[in-house]
């Protein structure tokens, strides 16, 4: 009897964990900054693939290059997420033409989706996103 008791008292006390609730887990919206985030790690693997294509050019986008891989390690740090081995851009991210015309566009499409996100962000992250749209209006500027 005491046995059957104390057995009771710890299903009682399981089931008050949680151990077993049938409630899953409420599924996690993404991040509404994953957008930059993806776009400014597939910009700098396109300007690393023009420059491959065409050393001549690695003076001049290199530091593009690094503003975009600088950007990406302040977002994630933000999103509170790891940048992939590597920095390479995610699976689903767009990957811009392999020339200084298709990383100019490239800029400008990611200049608008950064001051959108910018507009939406709350204040702790508008300067973030802000100076991010800024810099990507830059590098298209430079690409002329």
């Amino acid at each position: 009897m005491l046995g059957a008791g104390g057995a009771l008292t710890g299903l009682v006390t399981l089931s008050g964990c949680g151990l077993f609730d049938d409630d899953p887990e409420p599924v996690k919206e993404p991040d509404a900054l994953q957008p930059v985030l993806a776009e400014a790690l597939a910009l700098a693997s396109a300007y690393d693939r023009v420059i491959l294509t065409d050393q001549s050019l690695s003076a001049r986008l290199t530091p593009l290059s690094q503003a975009h891989r600088a950007h990406a390690a302040e977002l994630a740090k933000v999103i509170g997420t790891t940048l992939p081995s590597g920095a390479a851009a995610p699976s689903g991210a767009a990957a811009p033409a392999g020339d200084v015309a298709g990383l100019r566009a490239a800029e400008l499409a990611a200049q608008k989706t950064a001051a959108a996100a910018c507009k939406a962000a709350p204040a702790a992250r508008a300067a973030l996103t802000g100076s991010i749209a800024a810099a990507r209006a830059t590098h298209a500027e430079a690409l002329r």
